[in-house]
């Protein structure tokens, strides 16, 4: 019997099962695609490595991240990468560079976006924000709050002096901006649109203030692509998992998991066999999650799976191996574009590029360049269709996608060696996600942060990790949800032990 079977190879799972391997638990990881990763995984053709969801670790420089601590947890190597020194937004008017530097970063908005004292107050405003709750983040803050203990750790995460911006969790980023005068400031309005949608999957006035100035200054806590891409990281993660004593079973799907009772841990039945695990961790999406769980757990999910069934959302990624010069011209290997303020987002209208780094050959061959162009879009879109219809508007999206591309390179495409589109389709068909959908739930006041799905939803010693629970989506929010997860974990491991001891000698206990 294993001590963790985690359910789930993608960045929330093997972060997990990583931590308790390495203190000191058996874990096994099952996994239905042939590699790990998820979405935020990778796929090969014709010697290109091509990133399939997330193309930067975040927070994982090798001072006190949230990634960064990480890797220490498990005494791993810092990632082989490239740190970003930033990106460039392109908006309908003027082009905003993100710079990673605060102080660069600090001249380029005024300049670029409003130097006036109410521009002035909201950035101030929201770096304050930011700075207290990437701390806090930092320091373990555990949402939903759940018991007297998680109030105490919260308020030593946040600090005395700062709780008085809890007040801002009713708050959502348009009550911000509305309340300097600036909700209707195009420029102003529309970066903060891009960087939402691409970090809390959520419009202005939907998004959390809280989490959506953790989402906008993103890129400020560090962003890293590997070499290789993801490639390269799941390669060399996996094998550290692995040298940990660690077990990784791909291509191995698990059909139910069975609560044995009595507090005798789980069966996980699989096309390769049962297994038993004492407890049970299930880092796939939340309504996976429901059709594989003991029947407890499928009745605590189901008030969350109603409540969030309209706020799920889908993504289109074109993949393309391209010459050298066709992504020539440009400092900064990745884009964000915005081409109508007034347009709704998604399909092209808020798009995200990324380009291997030069000289990465474990990314495209010598020569090469892999890119990947991503946008938001609807699920239904692309439901009820023909095979016929099905590839005829895969083929548009993908044509469109890099048709808007050429704003940033001119040429991107022409002489592709690779070109593929990914759909909510393909994310179904690889990654097992219900409908294709990607990143967890859009987050809302209605379904973050106290009102998030916790990863314990009382049902002892089965877990739930990922991007539908909080803290929501992204390498480091799955990366802070892993330490959180694999805390509990290692509580209910100790509580075991000492009530088995008990059990076996009570008298002893008694004494002691």
């Amino acid at each position: 019997m294993y001590d963790v079977a985690v359910i789930g190879a993608g960045m929330a799972g093997m972060a997990t099962a990583a931590r308790l391997q390495a203190g000191g638990l058996a874990t096994i990881v099952f996994e239905a695609h042939g590699q790990a990763g998820g979405c935020a995984g990778f796929f090969r053709r014709n010697g290109f490595a091509f990133d399939v969801g997330a193309t930067t670790l975040v927070d994982f420089d090798a001072g006190g991240g949230v990634g960064g601590q990480f890797l220490r947890d498990i005494a791993m190597p810092p990632i082989n990468g490239d740190p970003l020194p930033g990106y460039v937004a392109w908006l309908p008017d003027r082009r905003v560079t993100l710079f990673r530097d605060q102080a660069s970063w600090v001249v380029e908005r005024l300049r670029a976006l409003g130097d006036s004292p109410v521009h002035r107050s909201f950035w101030q405003w929201m770096d304050r924000l930011a700075a207290v709750f990437w701390k806090a983040s930092r320091n373990g803050v555990k949402l939903p709050i759940q018991c007297a203990g998680d109030i105490v750790q919260a308020v030593r995460a946040v600090g005395l002096m700062n709780l008085p911006l809890v007040r801002y969790v009713g708050w959502t980023m348009g009550d911000a901006l509305r309340s300097l005068g600036l909700r209707h400031d195009q420029p102003l309005a529309g970066l903060l649109s891009m960087l939402l949608e691409d970090t809390v999957h959520a419009q202005i006035d939907d998004a959390p203030l809280i989490n959506g100035a953790l989402g906008i200054t993103i890129r400020g806590a560090g962003l890293t692509r590997a070499r290789g891409g993801m490639y390269g990281f799941w390669r060399s993660f996996v094998a550290h998992y692995r040298s940990l004593g660690g077990i990784l079973r791909v291509g191995c799907r698990v059909s139910k998991v069975e609560d044995l009772g009595a507090g005798d841990g789980f069966r996980l039945r699989t096309r390769r066999g049962d297994f038993a695990a004492r407890q049970v961790v299930s880092a796939v999406p939340a309504a996976l999650t429901a059709r594989i769980a003991p029947k407890a757990v499928a009745r605590a999910l189901n008030p969350y799976l109603q409540r969030d069934a309209s706020a799920l959302g889908g993504a289109v990624v074109v993949f393309l191996g391209v010459p050298d010069d066709e992504v020539a011209g440009q400092s900064f290997t990745h884009h964000q574009l915005l081409h109508d303020y007034s347009g709704p987002l998604g399909n092209g209208n808020n798009m995200f590029i990324s380009v291997s780094a030069p000289g990465d050959t474990l990314s495209a061959p010598e020569g090469y360049r892999s890119v990947m162009i991503s946008t938001h879009c609807e699920l239904e879109e692309w439901e009820g269709l023909t095979s016929s219809e099905y590839m005829a508007h895969k083929e548009r999206a993908g044509t469109r996608l890099i048709a808007l591309a050429r704003r940033v390179y001119p040429d991107l495409g022409r002489s592709a060696v690779v070109q593929e589109v990914a759909t909510p389709r393909t994310f179904e068909r690889f990654t097992l996600r219900p409908r294709g959908a990607v990143g967890g739930v859009r987050q809302s006041l209605l379904n973050s942060n106290q009102r998030a799905l916790s990863y314990d939803i009382g049902v002892p010693g089965f877990w739930l990790a990922g991007d539908t629970t909080w803290p929501g989506l992204g390498t480091v929010a799955c990366v802070l949800g892993s330490r959180i997860v694999a805390e509990a974990v290692l509580s209910q491991r100790l509580r075991d032990l000492s009530r088995r001891a008990f059990l076996m000698n009570p008298c002893a206990s008694l004494h002691h």
